[in-house]
């Protein structure tokens, strides 16, 4: 593969792709395709030329999936001249063509449905009868045929001449035509209408360009060009690298790898394309689709008509002159009542009218012809996209698939070892590091790679890979197999350390650092060295704090890539630790005896926080004594409650002499004595509960540290 040059391959390729000969010269003024280029968007761009002189109507022919498209995006290019208009047919022609016509597409289906259709209308027959009237009706009639021969269908037509009515049989009539040029005239329309909606799955465009009025009889070029979506062409490599050297480490030798890139593709057009320049383009535009091509009406308001009720105004029975002082008056007053309202008076004279807004003038200067220059080089970064241009016209039949090369060079590759815990867990995957800087080349769109090796002289095949975008100056690293020659066992070790502590207002706080160790232990092949990427998985909020020192190690969206060296038959340990800090409040007054011991207990404190929490744990286990004895007492007259009500539930059923009675009245006697004490115990109790929690509160307020 190093022997093979990429003007070599190219050459080789050309037979293969592209046809022998270029077609024939299009006619003058004739668009003919020249140049495709299709976009991993999803989308392809079609450029037509034509050589026109003069004025010039040119028509393009697209699919009427396409319409909406090509309407989007549509551009009209001209050297000299200027631009008019684009038309083309309605959405659906044909129910345009019989909106004004007195039949339909269905009654040209037989000369009986059209003259049925057409009645009153004025005939003239020609043949052994020859009449002329208006149709009345036209209608079926069987004539049995003779020894049972079966029927025959025959259709009689009924004619109003100016002799009366008259019939004749259609089918011995030589001719009927239309005595009105007019409806002769709608009848041809009709059925030329039905003859082109026979390619209905097709649109005509018509593009009208004019001539610089300098030079009119000049020949000029025009392009039409316009995007429409298209398949999505994919890019497959294939990569063989040199055999490496005996004994060598796989990821310490910095060697390269002969690449060839190619653009899979299909001609779903519609059309045959001839001689195109046929490009693609790898990059992620924006597209997007919009019906351009359908009618919308605005939802307007329906207004009610006003209707005036009927008026009946009663008969006038006279009147009596007013005082022309109280006429004015009264003028003055509906003046300035009318002018209030926004009315006009009776005087005055209604206000001039807006000027209306000034139209545009329709557009009669040419689109600004911008020419796209070509690259000689087979690829070129543009922007947000890289573009592959096939240096030679291509020719493929519609429908048709084929290969196109877009890339044939040697780069940088670094044989390594990927462990990715998720994708397996004890073997780390066989990898190449593919890098796209020194080169000075464009980058690579995405695609699926094939790995093969020199052995011996002969290529063996290795693997597959997927490729992501390679962008100029980046590199990647393309995992090929496992690498069963390699073991990688991993442990993990959850730890916490409290760093901080801090004491005020009654608050403990805790700075506590969360620290996740994992531990990697790796068993080298046994014949030769590797460098193994170890991807640790990152995490929100976790820093990586070991290994520490060295270069940053590289990161994905994910995961970190850290480098091991692991000689051949040796077992290296990697160990990785990630860090959180986090705080903890706890209020000392709410927590509990064994809480604060522990923490005064705990050797990460500083001892002036040791001996705070101690002094505290004294004072909050008096608390708790204190407040245990006084649940005790309360516990103890709740069941003497509950004791003497089943006393009295006893004494209810008793005899009052029997001696049950009587020591009935004795027990609950001094149960009554027990409670008074309780009660002196209980409030002495709580009472002590209450100095020792305003002990304890006022000591703890006072602690800082």
């Amino acid at each position: 593969m190093s022997g093979i040059t990429k003007a070599a391959l190219f050459t080789i390729a050309v037979p293969l792709l592209t046809a022998p000969a270029l077609a024939a010269d299009q006619p003058p003024g004739a668009l003919a395709l020249k140049r495709v280029l299709l976009s991993t968007g999803g989308v392809g761009y079609f450029e037509h030329e034509a050589r026109v002189s003069g004025d010039a109507a040119l028509t393009l022919e697209v699919r009427r999936d396409q319409v909406d498209d090509v309407l989007k995006s549509i551009v009209v290019y001209d050297d000299r001249g200027g631009i008019g208009t684009v038309d083309l047919p309605g959405q659906e022609p044909l129910e345009t063509a019989f909106r004004e016509l007195p039949f339909t597409p269905q009654d040209l289906a037989s000369p009986t449905a059209l003259l049925n259709a057409m009645k009153g209308a004025e005939v003239q027959t020609s043949g052994s009868r020859a009449v002329s009237g208006r149709l009345l009706s036209v209608t079926e009639e069987y004539t049995q045929l003779p020894n049972g021969g079966g029927t025959v269908t025959r259709n009689r037509v009924s004619l109003m001449t100016a002799e009366g009515l008259r019939q004749l049989v259609l089918e011995e009539t030589d001719s009927l035509r239309f005595a009105d040029p007019r409806v002769q005239a709608q009848l041809d329309s009709a059925l030329a209408a039905v003859a082109g909606a026979a390619g209905k799955e097709r649109r005509r465009l018509t593009i009208r360009t004019t001539a610089p009025q300098a030079d009119a009889g000049a020949e000029r070029t025009v392009r039409v060009a316009y995007v429409v979506a298209a398949p999505l062409w994919k890019a497959t490599y294939r990569l063989t690298l040199p055999e490496s050297a005996p004994g060598s480490a796989k990821g310490t030798e910095g060697g390269t790898g002969d690449l060839q890139g190619w653009a899979v593709l299909e001609n779903l057009s519609g059309d045959d394309w001839k001689g195109v320049e046929l490009s693609v383009a790898s990059g992620n535009p924006v597209t997007f689709r919009q019906a351009l091509y359908s009618a919308y009406f605005v939802n307007r308001p329906e207004v009610p008509v006003e209707v005036l009720g009927r008026v009946l105004p009663p008969p006038d029975e006279g009147a009596v002159a007013a005082d022309v002082m109280a006429k004015a008056q009264d003028s003055a007053v509906r003046s300035r009542a009318a002018a209030e309202s926004g009315a006009p008076t009776a005087m005055a004279a209604p206000p001039p009218p807006s000027p209306a807004p000034a139209m545009s003038a329709p557009f009669a200067g040419a689109m600004p012809q911008r020419a796209a220059e070509t690259t000689p080089a087979e690829s070129a970064e543009a922007t947000a996209q890289v573009l592959f241009r096939y240096p030679q016209p291509v020719t493929l039949a519609n429908g048709g698939t084929m290969m196109m090369p877009i890339t044939a060079r040697a780069i940088p590759a670094e044989r390594l070892s990927l462990y990715q815990p998720n994708t397996q867990p004890r073997h780390p995957l066989a990898a190449l590091r593919l890098s796209n800087g020194d080169s000075g080349e464009t980058g690579l769109p995405p695609g699926v790679l094939t790995l093969y090796e020199r052995l011996g002289g002969a290529a063996a095949y290795v693997g597959d890979a997927r490729l992501a975008t390679l962008p100029a100056g980046e590199s990647r690293i393309l995992s090929f197999a496992v690498d069963q020659a390699v073991t990688v066992d991993r442990s993990e070790q959850p730890s916490r350390t409290l760093s901080r502590a801090t004491l005020a207002d009654g608050v403990l706080q805790l700075t506590v650092t969360d620290r996740q160790t994992t531990t990697y232990r790796i068993a080298g092949a046994a014949g030769e060295d590797r460098t193994v990427i170890v991807e640790h998985p990152r995490r929100s909020g976790w820093e990586l704090v070991q290994p520490s020192g060295g270069a940053a190690p590289d990161l994905t969206a994910d995961a970190y890539r850290l480098p091991v060296a692991v000689p051949a038959g040796q077992t290296v340990t990697l160990s990785v630790a990630l860090e959180r800090p986090r705080i903890e409040r706890f209020g000392i007054s709410e927590m509990s005896p064994e809480q604060v011991r522990a923490y005064a207990s705990s050797t990460e404190l500083p001892p002036a926080a040791r001996e705070a929490l101690a002094k505290v744990a004294t004072l909050r286990a008096a608390v708790a004594d204190k407040e245990r004895r006084v649940g005790e007492l309360e516990r103890e007259q709740a069941e003497i409650g509950k004791e003497q009500e089943r006393l009295r539930q006893n004494l209810a059923t008793l005899p009052r002499d029997s001696d049950l009675f009587k020591r009935t009245i004795a027990k609950m006697g001094e149960q009554e004595t027990r409670l008074d004490g309780l009660s002196r115990e209980l409030a002495t109790a709580r009472k002590e509960a209450d100095t020792a929690r305003n002990t304890l509160r006022d000591q703890v307020r006072g602690m800082t540290f």
